[in-house]
């Protein structure tokens, strides 16, 4: 029988990148760089360190290699991406011959571990993102727990990068590429010595403050000009898509620069700097778009611990491919759909996929969080390992993704939100 593409992924065995596709990539990321007016600042550097290493970087947007390769050139890295990127054509080609380890994103991996400490003990160089996937909003998001447990095992120096204005951009809400300016500190997080002498929770501790970053809050001082051709709105309603005015749900419009709520007429207009400001008389909004997410996550929290707290709504489901690769922008294949329920409990869907009754049933504390592909239209998460893809029938995305996280939280489950913002 003909192998699937998963059990092609799980035969494979990476590799430390040919130096030569490497190079030829690496100018490709220097001309990506200058677009991005990206700026170098290193407190140390890691081409110095002739032992294996780690790095690890707050995960500001899907251009984060641009923004790492060069901080430890002319060493090679061993990227960990999400497995789903592997099922994608061209992408997968690329991905496959640089070396990259596939990972289920938010749910454990043994195959990634495995990978990852092969390619240390052969004395090359791992780089992830501890929050397992690029901002949505802006901030960074806490590591994922079991973070401080791989490196405790891994037992080697550990480096980072700190990207300010990558998300600004390629924001998570629209796609469109915005050049600004992007600035990247490099550094070092943690020694071998430090790391054994740290429990795991004081070195996710440690992560969450040394990678902690807000975009909006470094514009409002640096006050960068980023290229959004007249469309700095496009698509932010589904970030901000609690009216401040009103509370409703899901009836901001936008329309080049400005967003107005169909429900009160509350109206706001967004700079060239990202900055925001209420517009008409009667308008009001936060200080900066991250005030306006955190305020929709306080509320999603006070929601989930109300008395008999319960969210659903019908969903189109997709899975990865058996044999052939997802083409045209296509991140999974839509072959089912069904009612989404998220409770107490935890995350259950009721349907059918491939033509068959499915329900799965996923308990809270192990549902931190979803992931998202591309950008907030749809969202992810893992069931005994295989790959589903919801697409809600009210296009309510990061608020499912508020209310699922809160609840993890509520219910005592392990990846806790932390002070740093």
């Amino acid at each position: 029988m003909k192998p699937t593409l998963a059990r092609k992924l799980e035969l494979r065995r990476e590799r430390i990148p040919n130096p030569v596709l490497y190079s030829i990539l690496y100018l490709v990321v220097k001309i990506m760089d200058a677009i991005l007016k990206t700026h170098f600042t290193f407190k140390i550097k890691p081409s110095e360190d002739k032992n294996p290493y780690v790095l690890v970087s707050n995960h500001a947007s899907r251009l984060d290699y641009a923004y790492t390769a060069p901080a430890v050139w002319p060493h090679r890295l061993n990227y960990v991406v999400g497995y789903n990127e592997f099922f994608v054509f061209p992408t997968t080609l690329l991905l496959r011959a640089a070396g990259v380890i596939p990972k289920r994103n938010f749910t454990p991996d043994v195959h990634c571990i495995k990978s990852v400490q092969r390619i240390i003990r052969e004395g090359g160089h791992v780089c992830f993102m501890p929050e397992g996937m690029s901002s949505i909003t802006g901030m960074a998001q806490p590591v994922m727990p079991g973070t401080g447990k791989l490196l405790k095992n891994l037992g080697v120096t550990v480096y980072y990068t700190k990207i300010a204005g990558g998300y600004l951009s390629n924001t998570k809400h629209c796609l469109d590429q915005r050049p600004g300016r992007t600035e990247v500190v490099v550094d070092k997080m943690f020694t071998p010595e430090q790391l054994k002498a740290m429990s795991a929770e004081e070195i996710e501790d440690a992560m969450n403050r040394l990678l902690a970053h807000d975009d909006y809050q470094w514009n409002a001082r640096e006050h960068v000009h980023f290229k959004g051709k007249g469309q700095m709105a496009k698509a932010l309603d589904t970030l901000l898509y609690r009216c401040p005015k009103c509370g409703a749900l899901y009836r901001m419009e936008c329309e080049g620069d400005r967003m107005r709520c169909t429900a009160c007429g509350n109206t706001i207009r967004m700079d060239d700097d990202y900055s925001i400001h209420p517009e008409g008389e009667g308008s009001v909004c936060p200080p900066l778009v991250t005030d306006w997410t955190l305020m929709e996550r306080k509320e999603a929290a006070r929601e989930v611990r109300r008395e008999g707290f319960c969210h659903s709504g019908k969903v189109k489901v997709g899975m990865l491919p058996d044999y052939k690769y997802l083409t045209g922008g296509k991140t999974s294949e839509i072959c089912g759909e069904g009612t989404l329920t998220l409770d107490k409990a935890g995350l259950r869907f009721d349907g059918t996929v491939k033509g068959k009754a499915l329900q799965l049933d996923i308990p809270i504390g192990q549902l931190p969080t979803f992931g998202m592909c591309t950008d907030i239209s749809r969202f992810y998460t893992y069931v005994d390992g295989i790959f589903y893809e919801f697409y809600p029938e009210k296009a309510d995305v990061l608020y499912w993704d508020h209310l699922t996280e809160e609840m993890h939280r509520a219910q005592g489950g392990r990846w806790q939100d932390t002070p740093y913002r």
